[in-house]
């Protein structure tokens, strides 16, 4: 039987080898996990969007990630619920097609995703997005309203610059591959100190992959990442929060601890455009609050979901 440590010669991903840690670590149950399954809807162009589909019965719940991750990074938050949710690999990130175009622009993801939520998950209560999944969301409330009624947006709001998000951008644009596990290890820590390393270890296992060599190489697409990539334009996003229904609640959670991207203007700007929004800071939590904070942000979840429409 193969190993599923990543330094071992005999190592062999399986995706679900490692629920039972995340459950542990975070004194979950770990004797009875729910059914996971990976699942592919084909796209109108051929690509396919891959995800995971947890628990029993239709999808009560949406998850998107952020640039450069994938559905897994939203293993604990699941498992903490307990509820049937679907999380997607976005476009270019986990399992999913690369674009041919490298237009990894929010409103062409959100329609994307559209098709999968529609498909599997269409009385979802709740959608989740985070960074740039938490764009995502906004616009398909924007482009696909039917399909969103409440959002939970995770530490991002359209106001989010690439300047307030620079230390992301210097990890993600790095090195593309790596001669170790330990060496792409030590990079990860290094770039995000809010994180446990297990935590972190996990997390590489999902989002690189090891060459025959040795090596270990990201799975996201990083083609256009020296700033040759189509751009989308940053403005569009507030227009697409501007056209999300007024019924459709919204909550914005906030790290509250160094690494998170959204500053006090940000804030006070989507306030001003949906006064009847909720923020919520979370102590201890950067950027990423899903892996810092899992159950607070899981706790979060629950009590929007279970809030009257």
């Amino acid at each position: 039987m193969a190993s599923t440590d990543p330094t071992a010669d005999d190592f062999a991903y399986d995706e679900l080898a490692y629920l039972h840690e995340n459950a542990t670590e975070y004194g979950l149950p770990a004797d009875d996990l729910p059914p996971v399954t990976r699942t592919h809807v084909t796209l109108d162009d051929g690509r396919e969007l891959s995800g995971l589909l947890w628990g029993s019965g239709t999808p009560e719940l949406v998850l998107v990630h952020g640039t450069a991750q994938n559905a897994h990074t939203w293993d604990t938050v699941v498992l903490a619920l307990g509820l049937p949710a679907l999380a997607v690999d976005l476009a270019g990130h986990g399992h999913s097609s690369w674009r041919d175009d490298r237009a990894y622009d929010p409103r062409n993801l959100a329609d994307d995703v559209a098709v999968a939520v529609r498909l599997l998950a269409p009385d979802a209560a709740l959608v989740v997005g985070m960074s740039l999944g938490g764009l995502v969301v906004v616009s398909l409330a924007a482009r696909h309203p039917e399909l969103v009624r409440r959002l939970l947006l995770v530490d991002v709001t359209p106001g989010v610059t690439r300047e307030k998000a620079k230390h992301i951008h210097e990890f993600i644009e790095g090195p593309p591959d790596f001669p170790s596990f330990a060496d792409i290890l030590e990079r990860t820590v290094e770039y995000n100190p809010t994180r446990s390393v297990s935590s972190l270890r996990r997390g590489i296992i999902h989002n690189a992959q090891r060459e025959p060599d040795g090596s270990w190489r990201w799975r996201y697409d990083r083609r256009g990442r020296a700033g040759d990539a189509p751009a989308f334009d940053r403005a569009v996003m507030w227009d697409d929060l501007d056209a999300v229904a007024p019924e459709v609640r919204l909550l914005l959670a906030r790290g509250g601890a160094e690494g998170s991207v959204v500053d006090d203007a940000d804030v006070s700007e989507l306030l001003r455009r949906r006064p009847q929004a909720q923020v919520v800071e979370v102590e201890g939590a950067g950027h990423s609050i899903q892996g810092d904070k899992p159950l607070e942000l899981a706790a979060l979840i629950e009590t929007l979901s279970s809030q009257g429409s």
